[in-house]
């Protein structure tokens, strides 16, 4: 908790820049001084723009409002945040942090070195386990955060990212509510999907935002970016299907109807989710969503979501439980407000202590921040450090000879157990060359019966999915391996025989990644080039229902996972289109518990 009386929160988000100015009141509560909205246009989203549309909105929005404080904290926005929920085992409290290190190295899908990571443990599971929120940016995108607020003259005291800011905003403002409830933030690059429920809290990003809208119609109708941007606002809504009368304009149609193509693949991710929730994470269904975000207020939005869900939908206020001083206007706040969970999360973090504190601040601004405090300090020491140099010369020539006439005392004695150390050491060598042998031919008897082991422990699995798909459903259900093959250690995702997944485009570019910055960061996962410990399994199912086949796909997912035969954690599913309209694919990657030697 930081202790400024009054300061800023400022949300970089893909599309706009959002400022507020709050205060702590006499009484401890949070009251709005004035606020601020500021669109940054294509350029936002953009990386080779983004810094300069960031520095022009900011510097023009202190201009054009009296903002009287320097002191400011910050928002990263969700596509450029990697985040991931992590379940660490029992172990003593010493070794959590160890252990989340551990973590960190394991799921980070980039070199800990080059970014600025944190981490928040959420509670204890029912199992004993530890729940733990882990998040990590880039730091060159935090130091560009940087560079923005110190080139406008501004002091950062904290850096949040979406998903933690809109957490906390939302249990100051909501945590009256009984039940799982969801909270959908639609972003223009990214949506935040979050769930609360007892105090349990899950989130995920979703890359699909507003801009698929526009971007969508502006080649449909060969428009540049910013006059298909105004055309959305100005006409835009969520087409509500079949059953309604197209408008007559023929731009209002067209953006109906790919606003909701893109509100159904939305949906789809949604619901996804919320299967992974109540699966893997144990929660229960959601009684209720809230919509959040500058794209959540296109009109017919919430219906669409009501229709597709079948539960209430209402809008998120982040300002519920917040103060407004005299001079803020309350009807054009109205019309905004939905956009600033975030900047209200942040400015929650100078007032109290909250659901999920996470700080991204780089090492070197930290650094700058630990010399200015300890600056006053140096003088001091500094005049303790010229006279302990004064009575260190005095005494220097007598401390030289006594060492030297030890040091001779001791190389006496270290040069008989030296030789003796070398012989030992030998005879190591050649002891841990005949146990090397010995492995080699154990290894030669268990590789003889391992892929025929393999072989029926997939049999065993698909006939218990299908019998179980069954009996839950009340229909027929196939699902079959069509292929499988090893993965060959050394590859590039993409290659045949690559044991990397496919990193999504978007995420790779919003990361600044190569291949060859995954492929260095996998390397030690890969083992010793002469072992096959990774499967590729394509799997193909007869088409009966979207809604069913995605229960299918999860069968066997949590069938594979639930098998001793393979390490749970290290098992990948990714969805590919069938080119059959009567059947439906997906792949699944699994690690051996026991490897393959050749």
């Amino acid at each position: 908790m930081l202790n400024q009386k009054s300061f800023l929160a400022a949300d970089f988000g893909a599309g706009s820049l959002k400022v507020a100015q709050f205060e702590i009141t006499d009484a401890g509560g949070l009251r709005l001084k004035q606020y601020a909205l500021k669109s940054l246009g294509q350029e936002g989203a953009q990386e080779s723009t983004r810094e300069t549309a960031m520095v022009k909105a900011l510097q023009g929005l202190l201009s054009e409002n009296s903002f009287s404080t320097k002191h400011i904290n910050v928002c990263a926005p969700g596509f450029h945040v990697f985040s991931k929920f992590v379940k660490l085992p029992q172990v003593d409290t010493s070794k959590v942090t160890q252990i989340i290190q551990y973590e960190a190295q394991q799921n980070v899908p980039f070199p800990l070195e080059d970014v600025v990571w944190d981490y928040q443990i959420l509670g204890t599971m029912p199992s004993g386990e530890l729940e733990v929120l882990l998040v990590a940016i880039k730091s060159e995108i935090v130091e560009g955060l940087f560079r923005v607020g110190e080139g406008a003259g501004l002091k950062l005291d904290l850096v949040d990212v979406s998903p933690a800011a809109l957490c906390n905003a939302f249990r100051y403002n909501y945590g009256d509510q009984e039940g799982c409830t969801m909270l959908l933030d639609i972003g223009a690059k990214t949506s935040n999907l979050l769930f609360f429920e007892k105090g349990k809290i899950y989130s995920r990003s979703i890359n699909i935002g507003a801009n698929s809208i526009t971007q969508d119609f502006a080649t449909e109708a060969k428009l540049p970016f910013g006059e298909a941007e105004r055309a959305k606002i100005e006409k835009g809504f969520v087409s509500l299907g079949g059953a309604y009368e197209e408008p007559e304009d023929p731009q209002a149609a067209a953006i109906s109807k790919i606003a909701r193509q893109v509100m159904t693949r939305l949906h789809m991710q949604v619901n996804q989710t919320i299967q992974f929730y109540r699966g893997q994470q144990g929660g229960s269904a959601p009684l209720r969503l809230f919509l959040s975000g500058g794209a959540s207020i296109m009109p017919y939005t919430a219906q669409f979501f009501n229709e597709k869900l079948n539960i209430p939908v209402d809008y998120f206020n982040p300002f519920r439980n917040v103060q407004f001083d005299a001079g803020v206007n309350l009807e054009e706040l109205s019309k905004i407000a939905h956009s600033f969970g975030e900047v209200v999360g942040l400015g929650l973090r100078n007032l109290a202590h909250c659901p999920v504190e996470l700080n991204l601040m780089p090492k070197s601004s930290l650094q700058k921040q630990e010399l200015a405090a300890k600056k006053p300090f140096f003088v001091a020491t500094a005049a303790v450090l010229v006279a302990g140099a004064l009575a260190f010369a005095f005494y220097e020539g007598k401390l030289t000879d006594i060492k030297a006439t030890a040091l001779d005392q001791i190389n006496a004695k270290v040069d008989p157990l030296k030789k003796k150390s070398d012989a030992i050491l030998s005879a190591k060598n050649e002891l841990d060359k005949k146990q090397s042998f010995a492995d080699t031919l154990s290894r030669s008897f268990d590789n003889r019966v391992l892929w025929a082991n393999t072989l029926q422990e997939f049999r065993k699995l698909m006939i218990a999915i299908e019998q179980k798909q069954k009996e839950e459903s009340g229909k027929d259900v196939g699902v079959w391996i069509e292929k499988f093959e090893p993965i060959l250690p050394g590859y590039m995702a993409g290659d045949e025989g690559s044991d990397e997944p496919e990193m999504d485009e978007a995420m790779m570019k919003a990361y600044g990644l190569t291949k060859k910055d995954i492929l260095a960061r996998r390397q030690q996962e890969k083992g010793p080039p002469n072992e096959i410990s990774r499967i590729r399994l394509i799997f193909r199912g007869v088409n009966v229902a979207e809604d069913l086949n995605a229960a299918v796909t999860y069968r066997v997912l949590n069938t594979f996972k639930d098998s001793g035969f393979f390490e749970k954690d290290a098992i990948r599913m990714t969805t590919s289109a069938s080119p059959d309209p009567q059947t439906f694919s997906f792949n699944m990657e699994v690690k051996l518990k026991k490897s393959f030697k050749f």
